[in-house]
This record gives C-alpha cells, sequence and structure tokens, in this order.
C-alpha cells in the first residue's frame, strides 16, 4: 500500500472516533422491524417511516432508534422530534 494511501486509512480511523465531527442532514434506510420492513428517512429537517404508528403519531420505535444509533451526528432538531427525551 502507498504510502499517501496509510496516512488516510490512519485519519479515516481517527475521524470514525469522533461522530462529532459528522452531521447528517439526510439520509434513507431500510429498517427490519419485527413485523416487516420500513423505509425510515430524515429530509428537510422531518422523520418519516412507512410503518402505520408513525403515520399516526409522528414518531416510532424506528425513528427513536436511528436517533439513538446516530445521535451524535445528527442536527439538534432530529432528536427533539423523535421522542428522545422518553426515558429508557
Amino acid at each position: 500500500m502507498q504510502s499517501s494511501m496509510i496516512g488516510k486509512v490512519e485519519k479515516a480511523k481517527r475521524y470514525a472516533q469522533e461522530p462529532d465531527r459528522v452531521t447528517l442532514l439526510e439520509f434513507a434506510a431500510d429498517f427490519w422491524g419485527e413485523h416487516s420492513r420500513y423505509a425510515v428517512s430524515y429530509k428537510d429537517g422531518k422523520w418519516r417511516c412507512t410503518c402505520h404508528f408513525f403515520s399516526q403519531w409522528g414518531l416510532c420505535s424506528h425513528t427513536m432508534a436511528l436517533q439513538r444509533l446516530l445521535a451524535e451526528m445528527l442536527p439538534e432538531e432530529a432528536a427533539a422530534s423523535t421522542g428522545a427525551d422518553v426515558p429508557g
């Protein structure tokens, strides 16, 4: 491996240990729940999920799980809109 690539790999390892360097502005994911697969996304400051619960409440276990997984990389408004303040 070239020395320049070795330096990039080392830098990538350092960056991966500092998730606060990254802010996710939008993303989409497939989420395999207990009953089905759901499309979950965050775009234009809003969460979306194709599950029935989300359509009624505007949040669900899928969006809350992703908020917890990605907490350090999400903008503040993403955490506020997911019910992340619920204990547990």
